[in-house]
């Protein structure tokens, strides 16, 4: 009888994780997850560079040195400059580009960048600023930060510096993390070339989501920018998915927004879906039910800086599995 038991209640069980499991697009549960590699600590999301594939980012969340574009600086009168492969751009006073966030809003303008964030772009303040040539005073405003300051928004959008920007004339925050772009005079991405993923000035002719070949990692799965998508290890997929990448996490890791199917190329539909984040972030794109990224310290297309950070975050194949790591 004890073996009766036991034998019945193992299939009752078996059934339910079946069940659960189709809930997310799978045919069967995974299998058990195994850890490669150095295993990052709760809470562990890796430095910025630290990656084992590609060129090391140099980024660490805050400026090496005072620069300036320092907050202190004040706006001034703001101009257009025609900046190399990305086109016109807004300047400050100072000559230094403005760029704007992914992740913030226009409608109503909101700052999601503080802390951390706010030290390598540094908001601009909106006091003091002004209109110069090119520049339509209409679309210049203001947004009240966290903190109590104004910050100044361009069409809408809030406005900030780059700290890695030190010379006038210097774009080198554009398509950084595929999130940051230099702001157009009309308060929209300046994306005159491809040396950040840019769009050629008119819409994107990559797909949402697509796949590349790289000669390191195989098919590996990039945004509509060319930036490589990563997996977090200590995400969960099944029964539904479930990210464990929040607040600083998500500033070193971007999410990645819903991309609808259709905008896609090279990519598994099954588990093709997007969930709502408990964090107040908004809703995120899996593949394969699993939530993904991208990576701050890859500056441009074809970085994979992000491979193998922490032991916990792999670049992903097109049908959603680990680059380099097991399950």
């Amino acid at each position: 009888m004890k073996t009766s038991w036991r034998s019945a209640s193992l299939v009752a069980s078996a059934a339910a994780v079946l069940a659960l499991t189709t809930a997310c697009g799978q045919d069967s549960p995974p299998a058990a997850s195994q850890n490669v590699g150095a295993t990052a600590a709760p809470g562990d999301y890796g430095n910025i560079g630290s990656g084992t594939a590609g060129a090391a980012g140099t980024a660490t969340g805050q400026p090496a040195a005072p620069s300036a574009s320092s907050p202190s600086n004040p706006a001034g009168k703001l101009s257009v400059s025609t900046a190399e492969k990305v086109g016109k751009v807004v300047t400050d006073s100072l000559g230094l580009t403005l760029y704007r966030f992914d992740q913030d809003t226009e409608q109503p303008p909101k700052s999601n960048c503080d802390g951390d964030c706010a030290k390598t772009w540094p908001p601009v303040p909106a006091d003091d600023a002004e209109a110069g040539e090119g520049i339509d005073k209409a679309l210049l405003g203001s947004v009240t930060r966290a903190d109590g300051t104004k910050q100044l928004t361009v069409g809408g959008w809030p406005a900030y510096r780059y700290a890695k920007d030190v010379n006038a004339g210097d774009v080198k925050g554009q398509g950084v993390g595929g999130k940051w772009y230099a702001l157009a005079p009309d308060g929209k991405k300046a994306q005159g070339g491809a040396g950040a993923g840019a769009e050629g000035g008119g819409e994107a002719a990559q797909a949402g989501l697509s796949t590349r070949n790289d000669p390191k990692l195989g098919e590996i799965v990039v945004d509509k920018n060319g930036m490589t998508v990563y997996r977090f290890k200590k995400d969960e997929a099944w029964p539904k998915p479930v990210s464990n990448c929040s607040g600083a996490c998500l500033e070193k890791w971007p999410l990645v927004e819903p991309v609808d199917f259709a905008d896609t190329k090279g990519i598994q539909k099954k588990g093709y879906m997007i969930f709502d984040r408990t964090d107040g972030k908004g809703k995120q794109q899996t593949i394969n039910c699993s939530p993904i990224y991208t990576f701050a310290g890859d500056k441009a297309p074809g970085d994979t800086n992000g491979q193998g950070v922490g032991g916990t975050w792999y670049a992903v194949r097109p049908d959603g599995k680990l680059v380099g790591a097991s399950e």
